[in-house]
């Protein structure tokens, strides 16, 4: 199964438009959740979804500025570090998607950081500078 957990940076297409997002995705088993932040004036929004092998599929609800829910599918890169796919509201808008996973992991740093601990003394550590 492939994990999607942490930053993912993107861009969806309405009618020809760019618009980028930066997702963050939480993921246990199959279960989806995140939230993702567009770089427009809809702001935040909550996601809900699952990953099934490869198969993403969520849906995205604004905090306060639509009401509609958008709903998303897609593909993910057998490296798990793309994705892609189309998104649609209702029957009447849709367009396409992708993300790819930020440079900034901060589980991947943390857990480097935890696995390069020195000890000190018997049940101390120290994080190198």
């Amino acid at each position: 199964m492939a994990d999607v957990n942490g930053v993912w940076l993107g861009t969806y297409w309405q009618e020809g438009i760019p618009t980028r997002f930066e997702a963050t995705l939480v993921q246990g088993g199959n279960a989806l959740s995140g939230r993702i932040l567009d770089d427009n004036y809809l702001g935040e929004a909550q996601i809900e979804g699952e990953v099934v092998g490869r198969s993403i599929r969520f849906t995205k609800r604004y905090l306060t500025t639509s009401p509609h829910q958008v709903a998303y599918t897609g593909t993910l890169a057998e490296t798990a570090d793309y994705m892609q796919g189309q998104w649609r509201i209702g029957v009447l808008h849709s367009g396409t998607w992708e993300a790819h996973r930020s440079n900034e992991d901060l589980t991947a740093d943390l857990k480097n950081r935890l696995e390069q601990q020195i000890p000190v003394a018997a049940g101390e550590a120290v994080l190198p500078g």
